[in-house]
């Protein structure tokens, strides 16, 4: 494995990185390898996991169906 140096990393962020690793009771490096693999690893989800997902997120967002007309008329509208 690769061994990364980060210098000059802000006294207020260090401090930040501390508190999170002391809350989920790991090191400073784990914690921030952690933050590393959230950010840059990709999650893979299941089809089951990605339809449930998007089913949440069109009832959150419910809206009126719009019909052609009002399509339409919204884009001619977006046009003037």
């Amino acid at each position: 494995m690769a061994t990364v140096t980060f210098k000059n990393i802000p006294d207020d962020l260090y401090e930040q990185l501390k508190q999170a690793a002391n809350a989920h009771h790991r090191s400073v490096n784990s914690e921030l390898i952690h933050c590393l693999e959230k950010t840059y690893k990709p999650t893979r989800l299941s089809a089951a996991e990605l339809a449930y997902r998007a089913g949440e997120l069109r009832r959150r967002v419910a809206a009126k169906r719009l019909d052609i007309d009002e399509i339409t008329a919204a884009k001619n509208q977006g046009r003037e």
